[in-house]
């Protein structure tokens, strides 16, 4: 193996651990919660401990980490901590120490997203060539996240007591026993004690990561890059801009609903309104999304160049619509449930990844970072806080009455909202000729 293929390899896998810690505890976090006793208040806090913490990292790993620390130190520094703090989430079960924990978790990790990009660009020789492959391996370790525990989410003792014969029969009675109820929301702590594992193995794994100096400011650079952000701002001024960075707060609103309620209805039983999914089938359910993302992102150039930007983004908003429509109208059809998690990788490349494109299009060069995280603002931060500050409340005290869910009213909300967000989008967001052409400022 070449230095080069074994460089991209170390990164590979550096991507598929780094996204896999994310994505083992994200998905039931929301069901899990509840099951503990904390308020829909408390729970907000917890959930927006992530958003709040993508805010300040934001700010916190390009304007000091990777300036004053050797990048996979730091990513092996952030990831004990942090590893340590999630670890201990799996064996709390009060307030104050499972919020402190999760944000010290946050706080840690998030920057970590953006140093492992640092460290993955700085160590390739064609980053347009390079990188896709690279990245690829997080979205490959946010699916091999799910799949531990159609194993740890089994009914170990009806495994027991139903006495199968042969490895065959025991495979098939275990993957078809999973837990329900209460004893899978106890077991959903098993979800922060992976994620914790894995993030003590990268930061053992990041000694192994090639070295990446901290990157030297230039003195003369530091007041262009304060007046980034305000020329940043400024091109609000611009209404499609200005409509577009509204859209991004309302999709993000909607595609975090998504991830607030699903792993609830598709575990609930079918007398109660939702698909009665066995347990530990609902986060491989949820991965789908992220397998139809891989084949989404490798058309998504091709479909920009075809269908422009205003189409490609309204076909990413009316994903969000057709996957909420189906959950309200279709909750006794589980194959149309299944079926329908494809549209995550839809929603997402169609709407996030295209609206990163068009901001690397539109603004010109010596503000476009400060731009991307202007909008980031809304995918990883405000439009997350929305959603977590609104939907335990809505699930828990608005849509269910004495232990019952009305999904149908309440996927309709998201449903409608994106419907909305769909013809604002085609009615008003007529950005410049020369955009739509892909040229672009330079």
């Amino acid at each position: 193996m070449t230095a080069a293929k074994s460089t991209r390899s170390r990164l590979f896998i550096m991507m598929v651990m780094e996204f896999f810690i994310w994505g083992a505890w994200l998905p039931l976090i929301f069901s899990y919660l509840p099951s503990l006793g904390f308020t829909t208040t408390q729970q907000a806090w917890i959930l927006n401990a992530f958003p709040l913490s993508a805010i300040v990292g934001m700010f916190f790993s390009n304007q000091f980490a990777d300036r004053h620390f050797a990048a996979e130190k730091f990513l092996g520094m952030s990831h004990l901590i942090g590893g340590l703090a999630i670890l201990g989430l799996g064996f709390t079960r009060e307030f104050w120490p499972f919020f402190v924990l999760m944000l010290v978790h946050c706080l840690f990790y998030v920057p970590t997203i953006s140093i492992a990009n640092s460290i993955a660009f700085t160590h390739m020789k064609d980053a347009r060539k390079e990188f896709g492959f690279v990245r690829m391996g997080g979205t490959i370790g946010w699916i091999l996240a799910a799949w531990p525990f159609t194993f740890i989410f089994v009914d170990w003792a009806r495994v027991r007591a139903a006495a199968p014969h042969g490895v065959v029969a025991w495979l098939g009675t275990a993957l078809g026993s999973g837990l329900t109820g209460q004893a899978l929301k106890q077991a959903t702590r098993w979800t922060f004690i992976v994620a914790g594992v894995v993030s003590l193995g990268l930061a053992a794994y990041s000694l192994l990561l090639p070295h990446t100096p901290p990157k030297k400011k230039k003195l003369d650079a530091s007041a262009a890059e304060r007046f980034a952000w305000l020329e940043a701002v400024k091109l609000l001024k611009h209404p499609f801009v200005l409509i577009l960075w509204f859209l991004t707060f309302v999709d993000a609103f909607v595609h975090n609903s998504y991830f607030n309620w699903t792993a609830s209805f598709l575990g609930a039983r079918p007398e109660a309104g939702g698909v009665g999914i066995p347990g530990n089938w609902i986060m491989p359910v949820m991965s789908l999304g992220q397998v139809s993302e891989i084949l989404t992102m490798l058309v998504l150039g091709a479909v920009l160049k075809k269908l422009g930007w205003r189409i490609t983004m309204l076909i990413g908003i009316l994903g969000h619509a057709g996957r909420f429509a189906v959950y309200a109208f279709f909750p006794s059809q589980p194959w149309m449930i299944v079926a329908i998690q494809v549209l995550h990788g839809i929603c997402y490349a169609f709407f996030f990844a295209t609206v990163y494109i068009f901001v690397d299009a539109y603004f010109p060069k010596d503000v476009r970072s400060s731009a991307q995280g202007l909008f980031n603002v809304m995918i990883l931060g405000i439009g997350v806080l929305a959603a977590n500050s609104l939907c335990p409340w809505l699930i828990q005290s608005v849509f269910t009455v004495n232990g019952v869910t009305d999904f149908r009213s309440m996927f309709l909300l998201p449903c409608l909202t994106a419907l909305g967000a769909a013809i604002l989008l085609a009615v008003a967001f007529r950005p410049p000729a020369m955009v739509e052409t892909g040229q672009g400022r330079s």
